[in-house]
C-alpha cells in the first residue's frame, strides 16, 4: 500500500516539521480586531524528559463520528478543524474490520473526471451545510489533484490507514456540518477552530 502526496503537500510537510522542531511554529488565532494580539498556543518539539501525549492516547480519544461502509470497512473521523486561511481540514481513520483484504471502492474517489484521472482517493467527499443550504466538495490543488489522502487500493484485514480532507470553509456561524462519503454512512461532525476573517 502506498500513499502518494502531492509535491506542495510534501514541502509544505517538510517546512512545518523544521519550522516545528524550531519552535517557530504557532497555532491559534489572532484577535478579530487585527491587533497585536499573540497567539493563545505554540507548538514547539518536546523538550528531553518531557511527556507528550502518547499513539496509545490518541488511539483512546472518542471519535466525533464512526461511518461504516462496504466489507468491513469503517471510517472513524477523529476532528474536523477549521483554520484562519478558510479551510476545514477532516482527519479520520480508515479500517478494515473484516477478516479479509478489502479493494478499496472507487467510488470513494467520485465521479468528476478531473478527480479520477489523478488515482483512487477520497474525492467523493463532501460536506453538507444544511443551515446555509450549501455542499462542500474535497478541494484540488492547480493540476485537478484532490487535497485528500490518494495512492491507497486495498487494506489489509485488520489494516487502519490514517486519511485526511481538505474543504473549504463554511460560514463561521456554522459550526455542524454532515459529513458524506460514498459507499459509507453519513453522519453529522463538528467543526471546531478558528472562524474565517
Amino acid at each position: 500500500m502506498s500513499i502518494r502526496f502531492t509535491t506542495t503537500a510534501r514541502r509544505a510537510t517538510v517546512t512545518l516539521a523544521v519550522l516545528s522542531s524550531l519552535g517557530l511554529v504557532t497555532v491559534g488565532c489572532g484577535g478579530g480586531d487585527g491587533g497585536d494580539e499573540k497567539p493563545k498556543t505554540s507548538a514547539s518539539a518536546p523538550q528531553e524528559g518531557d511527556s507528550g501525549p502518547s499513539a496509545q492516547n490518541r488511539d483512546e480519544e472518542e471519535p466525533l463520528a464512526e461511518l461504516k461502509g462496504t466489507n468491513g470497512l469503517l471510517l472513524q473521523i477523529t476532528s474536523a478543524d477549521r483554520d484562519s486561511g478558510g479551510f476545514v481540514t477532516v482527519n479520520g481513520m480508515l479500517n478494515n474490520e473484516g477478516d479479509k483484504s478489502v479493494a478499496v471502492p472507487s467510488a470513494l474517489s467520485g465521479n468528476e473526471t478531473e478527480i479520477i484521472r489523478n488515482g483512487r482517493s477520497l474525492g467523493g467527499a463532501t460536506l453538507v451545510d444544511s443551515k446555509s443550504k450549501k455542499r462542500y466538495y474535497v478541494l484540488r490543488d492547480t493540476d485537478g489533484r484532490p487535497l485528500t489522502t490518494t495512492g491507497f487500493s486495498t487494506i489489509k484485514a485488520g489494516d487502519r490507514l490514517a486519511v485526511f480532507m481538505q474543504f473549504p470553509a463554511p460560514p463561521a456561524g456554522t459550526t455542524e456540518v454532515t459529513f458524506q462519503l460514498p459507499t459509507f454512512a453519513s453522519a453529522t461532525i463538528s467543526i471546531a477552530g478558528c472562524a474565517r476573517p
